[in-house]
């Protein structure tokens, strides 16, 4: 028998700045984290900032069209204008919650980021947004005594009852399982980075809400949609720490062991064109044995430990010193764009199921996340999923399952992890993809249905059915743009090869 309890409002999975805005929104709510406040979230890592058009040149709607454009046709056009219209109030809220951005005589201190056309990027400390944001959102949850904390609080299953709707989670709480009942549940438990060799993303964050929500029968929208992060910095760290977009913004230039720069020969913006372009790059020039570095000498140098102290203290710990050095850097797992499917309020294909952050597919990222709007993201879509889920009243049911999901073994991890580098990277083609899911579904016989495992199946399954290249995920086999439709898929029943039984496509 399972201890149990039962809380009469959201609980919310996971403690990231989608997570706690949620909490805070919802006004009452039960917050479980599975490592301290601030640690093990992307959120806190974050290092560029938030995207708003927040200058007097700025638009939302420019802002919208810079988001359609990276997002390589298959963002949702509502979910794009309701982000970038809350964009502006959003940020001046967490400003007003005691988030220090970057300001000038009373104005927010924008900078330039890939793919942006106007400088909209609201900062700390140059590249020091993230830890402070979270920093001010912690501040404001402790010091609401109806949102309560359980930290080392991790979901072990979604609970469900007869009809489907989910009553709860099954949370393993300091190594003991405990049964939560509650009216609502809102998973905001990060990507999938984990899942992969090079990540800039705490280990933690595994795609393990992504494989609960599937495991409990949620459409999962557009999974094959991960984005790479062009400089992570290559000094043999795991998590690799990041080299901010934002030093490109500021005049740095990427270069091969020769000091050549490159970028010119890929794509016109050179440095600051689109993620997926410069990842695609740099994986080209390093795959030719040509290398890949970041010189900031030039654009930065003696600045460095003052714009940029997170990237300077990185450097430093690998031997590196970026005011005379060339950094040297690989694409590494960013960002998930896909994730469980949601309406604008963060609801899922199952009742009383919600999501945001990270784990969700709003449809605002579309293939490609334009620089910068997922804090934002996190916070707009935080809000309102936290709002929605909190207006539920109804008494929760009684769960038709106690059964924890399997858990992934540590060695078996690491196994995943570099397949998944291997064949599901930067460039993908039929044979990996098809030999890493046949290695995935052996690892399912052996292990079971970790939900690692899932979500890792969902990633692969929709990159093998997508013959096309689009955004994040390029196919060498099919290096063409077919027609815009999104990916939605759903478990099949038994968890049967999602090969046989295909993926649902939808046009935009």
């Amino acid at each position: 028998m399972h201890n149990r309890l039962t809380f009469d409002g959201p609980v919310i999975l996971g403690a990231g700045l989608a997570g706690l805005t949620a909490a805070i929104e919802a006004k009452r709510a039960l917050v479980l984290s599975p490592t301290p406040l601030a640690t093990g979230c992307s959120s806190a890592w974050a290092q560029g900032g938030m995207a708003a058009a927040l200058a007097a040149d700025d638009t939302p709607a420019l802002h919208a069209a810079d988001t359609a454009a990276a997002g390589a046709g298959l963002c949702d056009v509502e979910a794009v204008e309701l982000l970038t219209r809350e964009g502006p109030d959003a940020v001046r809220a967490l400003a007003a919650l005691g988030a220090p951005f970057d300001t000038k005589d009373g104005d927010f201190t924008l900078s330039l980021e890939a793919a942006h056309s106007k400088a909209r990027v609201a900062r700390v400390g140059g590249d020091g947004a993230g830890a402070a944001i979270m920093a001010a959102v912690i501040a404001a949850v402790r010091a609401t005594p109806a949102i309560e904390i359980r930290e080392n609080a991790r979901a072990r299953r979604l609970l469900q009852d007869a009809s489907g709707r989910v009553v709860g989670v099954l949370a393993e709480i300091d190594g003991q399982l405990v049964e939560i009942l509650s009216p609502t549940v809102i998973l905001a438990t990060g990507g999938v980075g984990g899942l992969y060799a090079v990540t800039t993303t705490p280990a933690e964050v595994r795609g393990e809400g992504l494989g609960l929500a599937a495991l409990a029968g949620a459409v999962i929208a557009d999974p094959e949609f991960v984005q790479f992060h062009p400089t992570a910095i290559d000094i043999g760290r795991d998590p690799a720490p990041l080299a901010t977009e934002a030093l490109r913004g500021e005049g740095a230039i990427l270069r091969n062991t020769d000091a050549r720069a490159f970028m010119a020969d890929y794509h016109p913006a050179a440095e600051l064109a689109p993620r997926d372009i410069v990842a695609r790059a740099i994986h080209a020039e390093r795959a030719a044995g040509r290398g890949a570095f970041l010189d900031a000498t030039t654009a930065v140098g003696a600045h460095f430990p003052h714009e940029f102290p997170a990237v300077f203290e990185a450097c430093r710990a690998g031997g590196i010193d970026p005011r005379r050095e060339m950094i040297p850097v690989t694409p590494a797992v960013h960002y998930h764009m896909g994730g469980v499917a949601t309406d604008l309020d963060g609801r899922t294909s199952l009742p009383a199921l919600y999501a945001a952050g990270e784990c969700a597919a709003t449809g605002v990222h579309g293939a490609n996340r334009l620089a910068s709007n997922s804090l934002l993201e996190a916070v707009v879509f935080g809000a309102r999923a936290g709002r929605a889920a909190a207006s539920e009243h109804h008494a929760p049911g009684q769960p038709v399952s106690l059964a924890p999901m399997p858990d992934l073994p540590a060695d078996v991890l690491q196994i995943l992890r570099k397949a998944m580098s291997r064949d599901a990277g930067v460039i993908r083609d039929a044979a990996g993809l098809t030999r890493l899911l046949d290695q995935i579904e052996a690892l399912e016989s052996a292990h079971g249905p970790c939900p690692p495992l899932i979500a890792a199946r969902l990633i692969v399954a929709a990159a093998l059915t997508r013959e096309e290249s689009r955004g994040g995920h390029f196919r060498a086999d099919f290096p063409a743009t077919a027609a815009p439709v999104r990916t939605f898929a759903t478990l099949p029943p038994g968890l049967g090869s999602l090969r046989e039984s295909g993926l649902q496509y939808a046009a935009e």
